[in-house]
């Protein structure tokens, strides 16, 4: 590549970072092989491209071609984020260690944020990273698939038959993530062409999001299944009440196709769904487990109230706090790997993470911020690519409840998250009116700030 290519593709980034929001989306799909799920830090590709993506905006911003800026309520709430769990690191008993905590939240829910927001300048922008979310569930959903007709999955029911995509046994819920992303973006994707009279694109988009179903059930995941019906009914619910009701017959017809005559997932499908009734009543091993770790959260968070115990603290207060007949960790195996027993580092609820590590300083900006997304995407809702947000925030909001960030699949919750806030809360344009914006350079100067320390820690 020459020097001039070089410089070129700079500024082709300058003018349009969503193409590296895109890609930052795509690398999820990278296979990482087996990790150290123990180990204080874990460094994806995607990672690396979504710090490439904060220091690109941040130089665009800085050298004034950015054409948005950040209103000042925008400003406020994902600044709240960052100071709150700057307050917890700085009280925990081991703020050595709660550093690399501070950096992965301050990066998840601040800096790409921030920089997908400050990246989609225009409608074309959206498509793109929509897009991406669409190619990525489509690539992991058709390795799913295949492992489940072949049965190289992982570990489930006695068989190795569960679709986690190319992210192994110790993620099991990744696939599930990436595909219920894409099919929300198909769907929105769908009702835009829909309405602007595309016949074609209408019709791609809607076959991808359906196609999407299967390696969803395959996945095996309950609370995926839900969130995705949760938000499919949402965003249809405020887009258009009369296409809702003809997908959801449309996707009992599918089920009763795919599961009934072909046998796809069969028995395994639909006890998996019946066992969704039976959370309150008789619960599984992994979800009386997971009741018990919401119950240690609660009780840590009793006695460390205000600032929590600190950003990656869950783990060593575990114990003093947790119910006796909590596991040590939770079994996986298949998908090319060996048994192993995978702890319990979390309590596999974002709200109750937040909470405990936290204390209500972190939990009250973290529930700002959510709250303000939610309301600004509701307000903004409609048919088009807006359905899509309303329903990629849906799930999100529904997944925290019985999951938290960890894994190859964290960066994409910045993406949504990012996303989310350009429908809601939004940038405004520079040479436009707006209310109150805070200067493009002023606002990410905070993200200069702290880049060095999120550069810093990954290198460790």
């Amino acid at each position: 590549m020459t020097l001039h290519s070089a410089r070129s593709r700079a500024r082709a980034l300058l003018r349009r970072p969503s193409t590296l929001a895109a890609v930052t989306v795509l690398l999820v799909c990278v296979p990482l092989g087996n990790q150290d799920v123990t180990a204080a830090v874990h460094v994806t590709p995607a990672d690396v491209a979504s710090l490439l993506l904060v220091g690109v905006v941040a130089l665009s911003v800085l050298r004034g071609r950015t054409p948005v800026a950040l209103p000042g309520p925008t400003a406020l709430v994902f600044s709240g984020v960052a100071v709150a769990v700057a307050a917890a690191a700085a009280a925990s008993q081991d703020p050595s260690q709660s550093l690399s905590g501070f950096v992965r939240i301050t990066q998840v829910f601040v800096l790409v944020p921030v920089a997908v927001l400050l990246s989609l300048r225009d409608r074309a922008d959206l498509r793109r990273v929509l897009g991406a979310l669409v190619g990525a569930a489509l690539t992991e959903g058709a390795v799913g698939v295949e492992q489940y007709l072949t049965g190289t999955g992982a570990s489930y029911d006695g068989g190795t038959v569960r679709a986690v995509g190319t992210f192994g046994a110790q993620d099991v819920m990744a696939m599930s993530a990436v595909v219920s992303y894409g099919l929300l973006a198909a769907l929105g994707l769908t009702l835009e062409a829909r309405a602007a009279g595309r016949r074609r694109p209408a019709l791609l988009h809607g076959g991808c999001a359906a196609a999407l179903l299967l390696p969803l059930a395959l996945s095996f995941s309950r609370g995926s299944w839900i969130a995705t019906g949760c938000a499919v009914a949402l965003a249809l619910l405020l887009a258009d009440v009369r296409l809702l009701l003809r997908l959801a017959l449309f996707g009992l017809a599918a089920a009763v196709v795919l599961v009934g005559g072909f046998g796809l997932g069969g028995a395994s499908v639909t006890a998996r769904l019946g066992s969704i009734a039976s959370v309150t009543g008789a619960p599984d091993h992994s979800v009386s487990d997971r009741y018990d770790l919401w119950t240690t959260a609660g009780r840590i968070w009793r006695d460390h109230p205000l600032t929590g115990v600190g950003p990656k603290e869950f783990p060593q207060f575990r114990d003093a706090h947790a119910p006796l007949r909590l596991s040590s960790g939770s079994d996986t195996a298949g998908a090319g790997a060996g048994f192993a027993r995978e702890p319990l580092l979390s309590p596999h609820n974002m709200y109750l993470l937040v909470l405990s590590e936290q204390g209500l300083i972190g939990l009250t900006a973290f529930a700002g911020l959510l709250l303000s997304l939610l309301l600004g995407v509701v307000r903004g809702a409609g048919a088009g690519l807006n359905a899509a947000l309303v329903g990629l925030l849906t799930w999100q909001l529904v997944d925290f409840l019985y999951a938290d960030i960890g894994g190859p699949t964290t960066v994409l919750v910045s993406v949504v998250l990012g996303l989310a806030a350009q429908a809601g809360l939004g940038a405004r344009s520079s040479a436009g009116a707006g209310p109150a914006p805070v200067p493009a350079a002023t606002a990410v100067i905070p993200a200069v700030a702290v880049t060095p320390a999120v550069v810093a820690t990954v290198a460790l």
